[in-house]
């Protein structure tokens, strides 16, 4: 059946003052229908086209055969090269269809596969002028890489005996809601200089994660990337499991070992850009600069050194959606955050593009249609096939819609990450004393966000640790952090104020920014320096590509108080649910004495920034009547505090207006210097 056309009136009642721009929605809407439709023609819809890995690529047949395609249209020739033939490079021919496809079946020898597993293999090509290159397979589920010959990658051919196959065995779990999300890297996550394993990562870093009250797993830098300080973001090999850290099989029991504690796991997608690597990338494959990518300068990006895809052509848009559907097939991911989504929905791909927020920068000539109807199908097809999916976008434009069903004409994420809020806290850490902190401005930047649309807050993820910058713990504390973290040490002015505010802005950002939290593993506990991968530039040294475990794990260290205040913190967003809750009402933000107080989902929110001064019989205003009592203090001992707030006192609201709510609380509020306070009826 055809997908129905969209109703403008649903863009309407989405945002009103969209209505300029629904010729423009509608425009991509149709070409959404149209390549929906067309999917459905001619693949029986998403779950064909999206089982692209089980066409391409190297398939085991049940008799043993191993049936082998690739799409190369620019080739004249092609042969299937490797361990199992020596080599050779004339006797395994292939033969290429009208669409560019090339095939070979290798038969099965005495009942077994002739290409013996983890054996390596290449597809050899001849171009129309004679030249002679050679390719790592495009599906290629398993590459390594051997440093100490070359770091260009190896296929192999994956396919372990029955016995040594991981079975899946808890299945996943509901869709995730009230959403708080470990970010992760599991080569970092090892106190030793060196890179940590799956297995590693399964068995000491998510009960971790567990303990800690997130309920969310962002993995980063899984799909296989040449050079390991990029991050992950120059994938080479679109289905390949990252090497570095195991095998397949290993990071299968990751995954299903976290679904058996509860915990939902996402992957880090790069549908971006490409690594511009030929030797072991798409780049060149078949000899052309415009099979999977733009031919010219619209297929680079100036800023990344890397290949963009085209997202108007078929078997491109097959590699794409099969790709994300591998990962929940193969692997049992849960959904995607989504990597560079602004860099995708722009021609300019957000270079030097300062978005004001003006409706004209999102729908006007500057819009990538093509990849923005890409991402409409990747979120309809995800969701579809798989209802307790998650999908996130990494977006810093404020795109309208972005997070709107594709029924209503809407981009089709489940959330958008907050990117204005870190960089708030950066910038003021490093420019502006307490004292100077525009109380208005950080509660505007928290809470300024389209409604309707959910948005993931974050104080600091991955990229406010990267080398050249620092964690906010370093930010506050870097004077001091190697001499005076120790409770054998009398705590400083420098410690006392860095610790209080590490906890206070998690907990506002937490609370007041969104309707789900993000973490970078490490941060929670205030995890020092930054984060730098081995490269040239630091004698390729490990020191920093590393999580300091021991830190938070040393009794007499004081990191032990960030890490229980994190963890208190996400239990509490767990049992009274404010990040599902409606946004957060502000009854009070002043500048003078350096106070927010707001409710959201029935509790009182209470901060104390000011710097030097505590307030006793200070009169907050609430919307609720009755009996409160505190359920989270930063100023608890186990939190690094100083115990100066009574955990034990009732709070009673007397029935008058103040700061706009109809109740104020009778007793008086003592809130400390540089404290947070959250109250429960």
């Amino acid at each position: 059946m055809p997908t129905a056309p969209l109703d403008p009136k649903a863009v309407l009642e989405v945002d009103g003052y969209l209505e300029p721009n629904v010729p423009a929605i509608v425009h991509r809407h149709d070409l959404f229908r149209q390549w929906k439709d067309k999917i459905e023609q001619h693949e029986g819809g998403y779950e064909g086209f999206s089982t692209g890995y089980n066409k391409f690529g190297l398939i085991l047949q049940a008799n043993g055969d191993v049936v082998y395609r690739e799409w190369a249209p620019n080739a004249t020739e092609a042969y299937l090269i490797g361990d199992f033939n020596n080599w050779n490079r004339i006797s395994h021919p292939m033969k290429k269809d009208n669409y560019g496809v090339w095939e070979i079946t290798v038969p099965a020898k005495d009942d077994a596969c002739a290409i013996p597993h983890d054996s390596k293999l290449k597809i050899s090509l001849i171009l129309p002028h004679g030249q002679r290159v050679e390719r790592l397979p495009a599906w290629i589920k398993r590459v390594t890489q051997d440093l100490s010959v070359s770091p260009v990658y190896e296929a192999r051919f994956w396919n372990p005996p029955a016995s040594e196959k991981y079975q899946f065995k808890n299945a996943r779990p509901p869709k995730a809601d009230n959403v708080r999300i470990y970010e992760a890297h599991v080569g970092i996550s090892t106190s030793e200089g060196r890179v940590g394993t799956y297995k590693e990562f399964t068995q000491n870093i998510l009960p971790r994660i567990k303990d800690l009250g997130y309920n969310v797993i962002q993995l980063m830098a899984v799909m296989e990337h040449a050079y390991y300080a990029s991050f992950g973001y120059q994938v080479t090999n679109f289905f390949a499991a990252s090497s570095r850290y195991g095998t397949p099989e290993e990071l299968k029991e990751l995954v299903d070992t976290a679904h058996g504690m509860g915990l939902t796991v996402l992957l880090d997608i790069v549908h971006s850009h490409a690594c511009k690597n030929v030797l072991d990338g798409l780049n060149e494959f078949d000899g052309t600069d415009h099979q999977y990518f733009h031919g010219g300068a619209k297929g680079k990006h100036e800023l990344w050194d890397s290949r963009l895809f085209n997202y108007g052509a078929y078997e491109v848009l097959r590699f794409l959606m099969s790709n994300l559907r591998f990962w929940m097939e193969e692997y049992q991911f849960d959904g995607f955050r989504f990597d560079g989504v602004t860099s995708m929905m722009y021609t300019h791909h957000g270079i030097g593009a300062g978005f004001s927020g003006g409706y004209h920068e999102y729908f006007g000539e500057s819009q990538d249609v093509e990849a923005v109807v890409y991402l409409m199908l990747a979120n309809d097809a995800v969701h579809t096939m798989y209802p307790t999916s998650l999908t996130i976008a990494e977006d810093v434009s404020g795109m309208p819609l972005l997070c709107i069903p594709t029924d209503k004409g809407g981009v089709g994420f489940d959330y958008r990450l907050s990117m204005a809020v870190p960089d708030m806290w950066i910038k003021l850490l490093k420019h502006k004393a307490d004292d100077e902190w525009d109380l208005g401005n950080i509660v505007h930047t928290l809470v300024n966000r389209r409604h309707g649309e959910k948005s993931i807050a974050y104080a600091e993820s991955h990229d406010q640790a990267l080398v050249g910058d620092k964690t906010l713990a370093f930010w506050l504390m870097d004077k001091e952090m190697y001499t005076h973290m120790s409770d054998l040490t009398p705590m400083t002015p420098v410690i006392a104020r860095g610790m209080a505010l590490h906890k206070m802005i998690r907990l506002l950002t937490h609370s007041l920014g969104g309707e789900g939290y993000l973490n970078f593993e490490g941060n929670e506990f205030g995890h020092p320096e930054w984060l730098d991968f081995p490269r040239e530039g630091n004698g390729n040294s490990f020191h920093y590509a590393r999580r300091q475990w021991n830190v938070v794990d040393d009794p007499v260290l004081r990191y032990r108080y960030l890490n229980n205040f994190d963890r208190a913190m996400n239990r509490a967003a767990g049992k009274y649910r404010w990040l599902e809750a409606p946004q957060a009402y502000v009854s009070l933000k002043h500048d003078g004495d350096k106070l927010i107080v707001y409710e959201r989902a029935g509790l009182v929110f209470i901060f104390n920034f000011n710097p030097t001064q505590s307030f006793a019989d200070y009169r907050i205003g609430v919307e609720d009547p009755g009996e409160y009592r505190a359920i989270l203090s930063s100023d608890e001992k186990d939190y690094g505090g100083f115990a100066n707030i009574s955990m034990a006192t009732t709070y009673h609201t007397t029935p008058m207006e103040w700061n706009g709510r109809k109740n104020w609380m009778h007793l008086q509020i003592y809130i400390p210097s540089r404290t947070c306070l959250v109250l429960a009826k």
